[in-house]
């Protein structure tokens, strides 16, 4: 709901405004959809910002514009595309998903459909691993999909190179112009010129460790259902699977032998629950049934978190705000109980949640917990 309540941009100036305000300290995407829906615009937003937080004790710089600059050279030398929340071309299935990327940059001509499936694994895949994961692609691309992975070596490799005729996606940790494995070079260039480069980071950015699980969720919300090829128990692939789960997609996973610590991950998925996966033909079948490919473009998929679904009244929002000040301390409480205790609206609150967390007040973690800064 909070996601797919943001407007569309009405100018180019408000997409640029978007890009900046998703670039400020702080503010990530669950917060960049608040003060969307509480000002109705990133311009507006931008202009109340510092007054906002600074009632709260707070402060708060807006991304500076020399390297917001810096960002739009780059992207116009790479020839990079702008998608922000709101553009009828921002990918439908992302956008349905919990903190959806406030902005993408795109590279190459392919515009991701609803029916694609994502294909992860080990880096250093075995020679049947990385087999399994070309015919996948391959097979999965001859019937429609479009496949999405993270090029990298091994599994993503295998896949993406299968599919390059049939459309294939690969999300990146660094800006689009970041080519990460270098040795991905070529790779990097064929799916320039016939599928799509995508990237929330700003161009120039070298991919760090961070960089991946932010990432991951991409890949797997830009997919119906996300396949493990081979993955160890501590995997990056793992996490791709686990956050496919909760953004209600479907989870594969192709078996293998337990005397192979790569096997071992995608054995444990199939203990969880996943789905098996030995052909396409099995992920096809559980796609269709599920999800159907002539349903609504939301059927099937858990809705956006509902964030802020009343209009809002600024002195409210400051009111409660001093009284969660009060409630926090250094010991992390859930977000449940805080706006229980507050005693405020419940969108009332979140709001007040957010803009504390923007003032640097307090600290988010895993799990919807906060704590003192």
């Amino acid at each position: 709901m909070g996601f797919d309540r943001i407007a569309a941009a009405t100018d180019q100036a408000e997409r640029i405004a978007r890009l900046r305000l998703s670039r400020t300290q702080r503010i990530g995407p669950v917060n960049f959809a608040n003060l969307m829906l509480r000002f109705g615009s990133a311009t507006r937003a931008l202009e109340e910002l510092p007054q906002v937080v600074k009632r709260t004790g707070g402060s708060l710089t807006p991304y500076p514009v020399a390297r917001l600059d810096e960002e739009l050279a780059r992207a116009e030398a790479a020839g990079a595309r702008l998608l922000v929340l709101g553009d009828n071309d921002y990918p439908v299935l992302l956008k349905q998903i919990d903190a959806a990327p406030p902005v993408l940059w795109t590279l190459g001509p392919l515009k991701p459909r609803k029916k694609a499936v994502g294909i992860v694994g080990a880096r250093n895949a075995s020679a049947a691993g990385q087999k399994i994961a070309q015919t996948l692609a391959h097979e999965l691309g001859d019937a429609g999909f479009h496949v999405i992975s993270g090029l990298a070596r091994g599994v993503d490799t295998r896949a993406h190179e299968m599919s390059l005729k049939s459309g294939t996606v690969a999300v990146l940790g660094g800006g689009v112009d970041d080519i990460y494995p270098p040795d991905n070079r070529g790779l990097y260039e064929q799916i320039r010129e016939h599928g799509l480069l995508v990237s929330e980071s700003p161009l120039g950015h070298r991919a760090t460790a961070s960089d991946f699980p932010r990432r991951n969720r991409i890949i797997s919300g830009l997919s119906l259902g996300t396949i493990v090829v081979e993955a160890e128990l501590r995997s990056g692939s793992l996490i791709t699977a686990r956050l496919a789960a909760e953004q209600n997609r479907e989870v594969f996973a192709v078996p293998g032998s337990p005397l192979d610590p790569r096997c071992r991950g995608a054995n444990d998925l199939l203990r969880q629950g996943a789905n098996l996966c030995e052909s396409a033909e099995d992920v096809i079948r559980v796609l269709e049934a599920q999800m159907g490919f002539n349903a609504p473009e939301t059927a099937g998929l858990s809705p956006a978190p509902d964030i802020i679904a009343q209009p809002q009244n600024e002195d409210d929002i400051a009111r409660v705000s001093h009284k969660l000040l009060d409630l926090v301390s250094e010991t992390p409480v859930h977000r449940d109980d805080l706006l229980r205790l507050c005693g405020a609206q419940p969108w009332i609150g979140l709001a007040a949640l957010s803009e504390l967390e923007i003032a640097g007040r307090l600290t988010a973690s895993e799990g919807g917990f906060y704590s003192r800064s």
